[in-house]
């Protein structure tokens, strides 16, 4: 048993559609997330919708949304690394059942705590990364993507449009 469950109201598992080519991991609940029991429903989520919809990719038609972890770490800090391998069991699961065509890798704690990459997320978004024939697409955090609104060219917010284009183009050829 993790020490998350300790302190949480619900577990957090998915929302969105689990026939969907497209799986997102984050990486925790926030507290609207611990309150409604579903992820990526405060800010971050609707950022996250925005960015989505931005390229025609409908949030809960085309994918499947979930974290890392299944419980909201206190004060929405970083889960560790024993939070993390607690919880991958679940991840792992969810993936092998359900199995997508393309993963998005949402902020370094999913790329870590997933693949085991421990690269900068500055330096490896918008790199496909293949394993075990899934293509997997780190991106910026939503919440990143919050604390950085600019759309300039060259900035987290356009950086992140041109990632999910590039995951847009590959649904379109499944």
């Amino acid at each position: 048993m993790c020490d998350l469950s300790k302190t949480r109201n619900n577990v957090v598992a998915a929302k969105g559609n689990p026939s969907a080519k497209i799986f997102i991991i984050g990486e925790a609940p926030g507290e609207k997330e611990d309150i409604t029991g579903f992820p990526f429903v405060g800010r971050a989520g609707k950022m996250l919708d925005t960015v989505l919809s931005s390229v025609d990719i409908d949030p809960l038609e085309d994918c499947y949304i979930t974290n890392i972890v299944k419980c909201r770490p206190p004060e929405n800090r970083r889960p560790t690394s024993l939070e993390i391998s607690r919880c991958i069991t679940w991840l792992e699961d969810q993936i092998s059942h359900l199995k997508p065509s393309i993963v998005i890798l949402a902020g370094s704690t999913a790329v870590e705590g997933y693949l085991g990459i421990k690269d900068p997320i500055t330096k490896i978004r918008g790199t496909w990364i293949v394993k075990n024939e899934i293509k997997f697409m780190p991106i910026f955090h939503p919440a990143y993507l919050l604390r950085n609104p600019s759309k300039e060219k060259g900035k987290p917010k356009w950086l992140t449009w041109q990632d999910l284009k590039a995951v847009k183009k590959e649904l379109d050829l499944l």
